[in-house]
């Protein structure tokens, strides 16, 4: 092999300038484990905690596409709306989504019917009343003895 050649081949494998040992392999090394931990600590700041026992998590996106996790790592912090989900997800169209959320939506009919004890025959109409004149006479018939109540600037 001539000079010219190695010097070529030799740029490709050097690490720093001239002078400096040249390698047979350039190792790429991953900092997949070091993003992880700096992930992990920004979320302990917030103040997460885990919660258990979700199956599985649909997020509606502007453009009519849904993200589903399955069994999915979910960590919030009430106080402050703050809510982290983490897995692998499928990006799906409403289209496909539907009979599952139909179904799910049946269940907690039932669910709630279960629950209330009430079925939609049972359920009583509103009627068209002012419900602050309703609450101001409910409180007249308890205060009989106060003073009587503010009347409103209405």
């Amino acid at each position: 092999m001539n000079r010219q050649k190695l010097d070529r081949l030799a740029t490709h494998v050097r690490t720093g300038g001239p002078g400096t040992v040249r390698r047979k392999k350039l190792v790429k090394r991953k900092n997949n484990t070091n993003d992880d931990k700096k992930l992990q600590a920004s979320l302990k700041k917030l103040g997460l905690s885990p919660i258990p026992g979700i199956e599985e998590v649909s997020i509606f996106t502007n453009e009519d596409k849904v993200l589903f996790f399955k069994n999915p790592k979910v960590q919030a912090n009430l106080a402050a709306n703050t809510y982290v989900i983490t897995g692998k997800h499928d990006t799906k169209t409403i289209k496909e989504m539907l009979p599952q959320f139909l179904s799910q939506l049946g269940d907690i009919k039932e669910f709630a019917e279960q629950v209330s004890g009430l079925k939609n025959e049972e359920i009583p109409n509103l009627e068209t009343t002012n419900f602050e004149d309703t609450a101001n006479k409910e409180e007249e018939n308890k205060n009989d003895d106060g003073p009587p109540p503010l009347e409103s600037a209405n």
